[in-house]
């Protein structure tokens, strides 16, 4: 690996994911600056990395701190995420990675799109299975196919496991935009943004108002989708998209299995997936993305602002058209 960036990164966020981009940032030779709030997961963080986090929340660290950052990853928790991003765009921090979904609803989104808007910052989302090696050898072969026919995908959930996880308030009764929206990201990301869209939902679990969902559209593109999702069956997350020639599936998506027209054998593809493999998946290629400026790949607030829009139907099954 050449990449040597240099760069001073702010992180905000001393969980798992927190962790994964400063592995990466490390390796990148970045000077990196952690910012936590508990004391306990400050410790967490330190155990992992020999780093010690400022510790406090980052309202306190940007209180008295007089250096300046033109990077910055917000990594926290779900419920944490708009606040910390609207924080560091008042700070003056003008290029912000903040990891999906960016808020826990839609009008959060909004006011972090209004701010970043007023001072002129460019703010990112982070849907890091958008950088999978995986799914670069997919839009390579779909691309010399001659581009998507159709495409489906499947978002099940494991609500035995999620049940039991302890979770701040609203964010599991929003799972689906809070961990599922991975999954409609990255279909809509390969097949195309939605023009039309039927969805349908059934089904309650404690925790979630809905458990079982299907749906089908047509692309602006004009291909053909279809969707479901059973949260109270077994399942996995999957991706798949027709071309002419393939059938790719990504399940699991770190994996790319392809079956040939006229077969009805499915075989793994073999790509380079090593910074897959070193580091969590997708992390490093998107992290150098962002700091290279190459914005490409990246969801924008406004587009999440509407993606977030389309999830709601998804999660109601609203039968909308249109």
């Amino acid at each position: 690996m050449s990449d040597n960036l240099k760069k001073n990164v702010l992180v905000v966020g001393t969980t798992q994911m927190a962790i994964d981009y400063y592995t990466v940032l490390k390796e990148l030779n970045c000077n990196v600056t952690i910012v936590g709030k508990s004391k306990e997961n400050a410790d967490v963080f330190y155990a992992k990395t020999e780093v010690k986090p400022n510790v406090g929340g980052l309202e306190l660290f940007l209180s008295t701190c007089t250096d300046k950052f033109e990077y910055a990853i917000v990594a926290v928790g779900v419920e944490q995420l708009a606040n910390s991003t609207r924080l560091l765009i008042d700070f003056g921090v003008k290029n912000i990675l903040v990891e999906k979904p960016a808020g826990l609803s839609k009008q959060e989104i909004v006011s972090v799109s209004t701010s970043a808007k007023s001072n002129h910052a460019n703010v990112f989302v982070a849907y890091n299975r958008r950088f999978y090696a995986s799914v670069k050898m997919a839009q390579e072969i779909i691309a010399e196919d001659g581009g998507v026919a159709s495409f489906n995908f499947e978002f099940t959930e494991w609500s035995h496991t999620i049940e039991n996880i302890e979770k701040k308030p609203g964010v599991k009764e929003n799972w689906l935009i809070a961990n599922s929206s991975h999954v409609i990201d990255l279909a809509f990301y390969l097949g195309g943004k939605p023009a039309q869209i039927a969805c349908f939902s059934s089904g309650e679990l404690s925790w979630h108002k809905k458990s079982i969902f299907s749906g089908a559209g047509k692309t602006i593109d004009d291909k053909l989708f279809s969707y479901q999702a059973n949260w109270e069956a077994p399942g996995r997350w999957s991706v798949e998209v027709l071309t002419k020639k393939h059938r790719l599936i990504l399940r699991p998506m770190e994996d790319l299995q392809i079956q040939e027209k006229g077969s009805v054998a499915i075989n793994k593809v073999e790509f380079n997936n090593e910074l897959d493999v070193k580091f969590k998946p997708g992390i490093y290629t998107q992290t150098v993305s962002f700091l290279n400026g190459d914005s490409s790949q990246f969801k924008t607030l406004d587009e999440q602002i509407d993606f977030f829009d389309l999830c709601h139907q998804i999660m109601h099954g609203n039968s909308a058209i249109n």
